[in-house]
């Protein structure tokens, strides 16, 4: 097999484990040989999932700390940015599946030929709504776990 395929088809996109494999299994010609390097490479690949997962705790357990210096923050813009994309979804979700449906309901009933307000594209609003509800489970998990966080306004 030469090199260079292996390589081209590394950077083209092309299934790495895949032709690795088959050049090793091209490379040792006895079923022993075989099953070695194909434990080698299940261990590899373990290995790199281990150190992948443990990257990405790595990270969540960083962007746990900046969430509780912000949330301890007595400054509304630092630690109240939360809270108001919560009532901004709210608010969003009220007009979106009561105010609006209303609206459009008396105009019809009543016989108004004006404007009819602009609806509010409702994937985003469940984008936002998933998000959040995320984040509250986040901090009831830190609630059981006895986090100390200040409540704005609470000193």
């Amino acid at each position: 097999m030469n090199p260079f395929s292996l390589i081209g088809k590394m950077f083209s996109g092309g299934n790495i484990v895949k032709d690795t494999g088959d050049a090793l299994d091209k490379l040792f010609t006895s079923d022993e040989e075989r099953m070695e390097k194909k434990l080698e490479i299940q261990k590899a690949t373990q290995e790199f999932q281990l150190a992948e997962d443990k990257l990405d705790v790595q990270l969540a357990t960083g962007q746990q700390e900046i969430n509780k210096i912000e949330a301890a923050n007595p400054n509304m813009f630092v630690a109240g940015w939360r809270p108001a994309v919560g009532w901004i979804c709210v608010l969003g979700l009220a007009y979106q599946f009561l105010g609006y449906p209303l609206f459009c309901w008396i105009t019809a009933w009543r016989h108004f030929n004006g404007p009819v307000p602009p609806a509010l594209p409702g994937d985003v609003l469940m984008t936002l709504l998933f998000g959040m509800l995320g984040l509250g489970g986040f901090r009831t998990y830190e609630k059981i776990k006895g986090a100390d966080t200040k409540v704005i306004g609470n000193k």
